[in-house]
């Protein structure tokens, strides 16, 4: 116990700090990418509502990124786009 909880009678409380399992990564090694994968993750989300308000649908496999119309044939015959393309894309389209 504390020195200051001793002398007024309060409930005694341990505090254990979270230890790391052995050859597990330590919590500060999660962190870095943690922003990087948020920020994808609301790129992501924004282009496919721009990309819904335009009549596409915004799709991912295992080559990229693709722009399904509404005859869901693949915008410009493309499925290997990134987000960066899909992004410049969709302003194109929108700007027209």
């Amino acid at each position: 116990m504390s020195p200051e909880q001793q002398g007024n009678g309060g409930v005694p409380r341990g505090r254990r700090g979270v230890t790391v399992p052995p050859g597990g990564a330590s919590r500060e090694e999660l962190w870095p990418g943690a922003n990087a994968e948020k920020t994808e993750k609301l790129l992501l989300r924004s282009l496919k509502r721009q990309a819904g308000a335009q009549g596409l649908e915004l799709r991912h496999s295992a080559y990229g990124y693709a722009l399904i119309d509404s005859a869901r044939k693949p915008v410009e015959d493309r499925n290997d786009m990134t987000l960066a393309e899909v992004k410049s894309r969709l302003k194109e389209r929108g700007s027209r």
